[in-house]
């Protein structure tokens, strides 16, 4: 991983279904698209720019989703292949699935 690491911040669009990284620059460096029920969120898909592969944006923006999903009380169903992986990798999500 580079140590070029971009400063994002982690958004949540209920409108577009989707977490979104937002670099300084005001892009969209990324999402992390779901489907969100009363008690869940299932996540579906993972999508980092090409632009900012590899510098550590998708696991900003999965982890921020995660605290998310934590604060609200919800479930998490990670049918993404990337945020099984994370989950996986980082015990301290466990608990949400």
């Amino acid at each position: 991983m580079s140590d070029d690491r971009p400063s994002v911040t982690v958004r949540d669009d209920p409108d577009a279904d989707q977490y979104q990284a937002i670099a300084e620059s005001g892009v969209v460096a990324g999402f992390a698209a779901y489907e969100r029920h009363p008690d869940h969120v299932v996540f579906t898909h993972t999508v980092v720019d090409d632009a900012f592969e590899g510098r550590g944006v998708g696991s900003t923006l999965i982890r921020g989703a995660l605290d998310a999903a934590r604060e609200e009380g919800l479930r998490v169903v990670p049918q993404c292949p990337f945020v099984q992986t994370f989950i996986e990798r980082h015990a301290e999500y466990a608990d949400l699935v």
